[in-house]
């Protein structure tokens, strides 16, 4: 399943519905925000059918990454059965990133 798209509307229903989520917070000025998407673009490909990806945009969805508390990006969120479990804040590694993924399966 590709990396969706998010906005603030379906942003609950994409983090609640799935088991397992990670939503990429980013901008398109954001040059780490640069180096960490191809990383999710992988990583949503290497777990495809057990992890649900996103990618909100924080420029266009301001008061959804301001509800979230996002102070930096790029920040990676991590939900678990609806819940907001973890969170990593600047570019990783993908090996950190997919150790984050592994601990939630």
């Amino acid at each position: 399943m590709p990396v969706q798209e998010l906005d603030g509307g379906g942003f609950d229903k994409f983090a609640s519905g799935n088991k397992v989520a990670v939503v990429d917070v980013w901008a398109p000025w954001c040059g780490p925000c640069r180096m960490v998407s191809p990383i999710v673009d992988r990583l949503s490909d290497r777990y495809n059918g057990k992890v649900a990806f996103g990618k909100l945009n924080s420029d266009d969805h301001g008061d959804k990454a301001g509800a979230l508390g996002i102070m930096s990006i790029p920040t990676l969120l991590f939900f678990k059965e609806g819940k907001l479990v973890d969170r990593i804040v600047g570019a990783y590694p993908e090996e950190v990133i997919d150790e984050h993924i592994r601990k939630l399966l």
